[in-house]
């Protein structure tokens, strides 16, 4: 099995595209650093005056929550609770140009490794396809389970590096462009209606982790569409358009409580630690059980496909 999963890293790691994906992640991150720094100002002196009018401009828009969408009232509430709360303990939000601000706006180059990523998934299995090489591989020892499993291992893989580097490099460029005076500010966690603090540096260890769910799902539901159509094009385009209006489709049907169903309704785990679920009913551990079913799914379907097909197909 390990040497089925390096061969399967070798032929990922040989294409000079792959190198250049890595390479993009911390170009992403050099240049959202620049950016940052030169765009940065100090804005500690009146945080106190924008805090209070974002509470009351939550409480306006409160007072004329009919028909307001639960989610969009949730993220009211958490507005106003945060603020109240800082303008209490007297502690600032984060700056623009601060090292933990600019970690959490790295997280969006998640979505560029999600990307990344499904391609990779996509590829690896209908590229053998486009290629002629399928049936070469297939008259190994080693049986098709193995060498399907091998493949999701190494697109895994793949997600895992890069998310390495992205964590890594946003550190140090931000640390290094921005400073590291805010590295021992707390972070303002809102649940069940109040407002608790949390190490920084944990926070962001959840918060990676939990953003990399939605790449997980997506880069499997690519993995399973390569191997029941055996197109990388379709697996790709696919994935990413799922993956970008998904969650707005969740937003629109909010309303509904089936929506809860719906896998891109589970794949936002933040909301169990920092806000609110889209629907009341919803649990943390009822999210972890759809998304280990959406996961066994795809996996299943992929496995069924690739193993039952006759390949001279």
């Amino acid at each position: 099995m390990i040497n089925l999963i390096q061969n399967e890293n070798m032929k990922i790691y040989r294409r000079v595209g792959t190198w250049v994906m890595i390479a993009l992640v911390v170009v992403a991150v050099l240049t959202a650093g620049i950016f940052t720094s030169l765009n940065s100002s100090d804005e500690s002196a009146d945080w106190r005056t924008n805090a209070q009018n974002a509470i009351q401009d939550s409480e306006q828009t409160l007072n004329d929550s009919e028909g307001m969408p639960k989610a969009y009232k949730d993220s009211l509430e958490r507005t106003i609770a945060l603020n109240e709360y800082r303008l209490k303990e007297n502690i600032p939000p984060l700056e623009r140009g601060s090292l933990w601000n600019f970690m959490s706006n790295s997280t969006e180059i998640v979505t560029f490794i999600s990307i990344f990523t499904i391609i990779i998934g996509a590829g690896i299995i209908a590229s053998e396809y486009s290629w002629g090489t399928i049936k070469l591989l297939l008259i190994r020892p080693a049986s098709r389970t193995k060498i399907l499993a091998s493949k999701f291992i190494a697109t895994l893989l793949f997600a895992l590096l890069s998310l390495v580097v992205l964590y890594i490099s946003s550190f140090l460029i931000g640390g290094l462009l921005l400073g590291f005076e805010s590295i021992d500010q707390p972070y303002l966690t809102y649940s069940n209606g109040e407002v608790t603090e949390a190490s920084m540096a944990l926070h962001f260890v959840i918060e990676y982790a939990l953003a990399s769910v939605n790449l997980l799902m997506m880069v499997t539901f690519a993995f399973m569409l390569s191997s029941i159509f055996r197109s990388s094009s379709l697996a790709i385009g696919l994935a990413i358009f799922l993956m970008f209006s998904g969650s707005q489709l969740t937003y629109i049907l909010s309303q509904y409580d089936w929506v809860k169903y719906i896998l891109f309704a589970n794949t936002d785990l933040s909301v169990y630690f920092d806000g609110s679920p889209i629907v009341d009913s919803m649990t943390l551990g009822f999210s972890v059980v759809m998304l280990f079913v959406y996961l066994i799914v795809f996996l299943l379907l992929s496995w069924l496909l690739f193993t039952k097909r006759d390949v001279a197909a």
